[in-house]
């Protein structure tokens, strides 16, 4: 029988005893017992009902309050306990992102972050301009085009050069005839026929000769006449003179044009400019404070605006400061098969200019999130789940954060997926009807 029917009988039985007794005590004093209260209910004609709902509250049965269940107690004060902790599923963590690993000292190095700018590799770039003067007849490259060394670029139409032509044209015409003039006196005058006056006579002319075509060849190699085309000169239609040939100087990309069908282009005026992307500048600004601790084949870690980056390595760093700008230039030449380094978009290079102290805690920077309450958090793994850990970050380096108070060595703690986990207790927490 149960512990509330027990007491409900002895209560019950009370209610129903005489009121009062003459039989002497066990003492042999006679005494005389004396009605309790709910005894006179029932001498009062009270009905019974009544009572025993009394004693049901009483005793705590029926409506009446009911003490504490301890169990009840302790399964809400764990799940008050559990409201900053997230339970994930194993299977679950690799479709949030969470990696974890294991707190640890760490040497956290002092670093500078210098601005910079992707520009094309002056060594590989060449502004493309005629060496005479003339009219565009053709143009065979537009801007973005990829070209060969060799390639041809434009065609121009200029007198100069068909002025060229013709004096390097006549010049050799003019030394074939020497040389057959030298060749008869020659002979003549070996055979005592000629004088040794018209022998020497000749070989002047064909020595003049000589120097006249060589004279008029150099000529059009300096306006860019390639000795192949020199060679085939006499065998070119007439029309074909005034031709002017622009021709790219290396592989590359054409990244600049100045040069339309029917124009006048004048001399040296550059109408292309090609460059060879493969490799770029990223030219640094360095400050003076930092220009002892940078220097040449220092590695450097070197992100965009657009989220690209790459460790590279400091080609050199100029000796002087600038006099407007007080910097002195730290230039890289980073490879740029694969296109990602735009000349002329800004980047921000960190370059390591202390090797730093030795620190207790160090944590990646996604490791450290920051709260609603404004509290900055580590989510660690406790044998409950994921719960965050308030700290206190110290010197931030190269994406690394010192953690001063809160988290100790040797805690296995979140370094990526920590958003996740900020999001899955806010919904937790909206959920119990908490706010933090």
């Amino acid at each position: 029988m149960s512990t509330h029917s027990g007491r409900l009988n002895e209560a019950w039985n009370s209610a129903l005893a005489p009121c009062s007794s003459d039989a002497p005590s066990a003492s042999m004093a006679p005494t005389k017992r004396r009605c309790s209260n709910s005894q006179r209910v029932f001498k009062t004609g009270i009905p019974a009902s009544l009572v025993v709902l009394s004693l049901l509250a009483a005793i705590g049965c029926g409506g009446g309050s009911q003490p504490a269940d301890p169990t009840r107690a302790e399964d809400e004060h764990d799940q008050h306990g559990d409201e900053r902790v997230v339970h994930i599923a194993d299977a679950d963590l690799e479709a949030l992102g969470i990696v974890i690993e294991t707190a640890g000292p760490g040497r956290l190095a002092v670093t500078a972050e210098l601005p910079g700018e992707v520009q094309v590799n002056g060594d590989r770039m060449a502004h493309v301009a005629p060496r005479v003067g003339g009219v565009v007849r053709e143009v065979r490259a537009s801007l973005g085009d990829t070209v060969r060394k060799g390639q041809l670029l434009a065609v121009l139409s200029s007198r100069e050069l068909a002025d060229a032509k013709a004096a390097f044209l006549a010049a050799s015409e003019r030394l074939r005839m020497a040389d057959a003039t030298f060749a008869r006196e020659e002979r003549l005058f070996k055979g005592k026929v000629s004088s040794e006056q018209d022998y020497l006579d000749a070989k002047r002319n064909r020595a003049e000769g000589r120097i006249e075509v060589r004279t008029s060849e150099q000529k059009l190699q300096a306006l860019g006449v390639t000795a192949e085309e020199i060679r085939q000169l006499s065998d070119f239609h007439e029309v074909a003179l005034t031709d002017y040939r622009l021709l790219s100087p290396f592989d590359g990309t054409v990244i600049d044009r100045h040069i339309t069908l029917g124009e006048t282009v004048a001399a040296e005026d550059p109408v292309f400019t090609v460059a060879d992307l493969s490799t770029v500048w990223i030219d640094l600004s360095v400050y003076q404070r930092d220009i002892g601790a940078v220097r040449g084949g220092q590695a450097v870690r070197v992100e965009t605006n657009h989220g690209d980056e790459a460790e590279l390595v400091i080609g050199f760093v100029q000796p002087l400061v600038g006099g407007e700008t007080r910097t002195a230039l730290a230039r890289i030449i980073a490879p740029n098969q694969d296109g990602r380094w735009h000349p002329g978009c800004f980047v921000k290079a960190k370059v390591a200019t202390s090797a730093g102290n030795e620190v207790r805690v160090v944590v990646p920077d996604t490791a450290v999130i920051h709260m609603n309450d404004g509290e900055d958090v580590v989510f660690v793994l406790t044998d409950k789940g994921f719960e965050p850990l308030v700290v206190t970050p110290g010197m931030r380096s190269g994406g690394w954060v010192a953690i001063e108070a809160g988290l100790d060595a040797g805690q296995r703690f979140v370094v990526q997926g920590g958003f996740n986990l900020k999001a899955e207790l806010g919904k937790k927490s909206f959920g119990d009807g908490h706010g933090h």
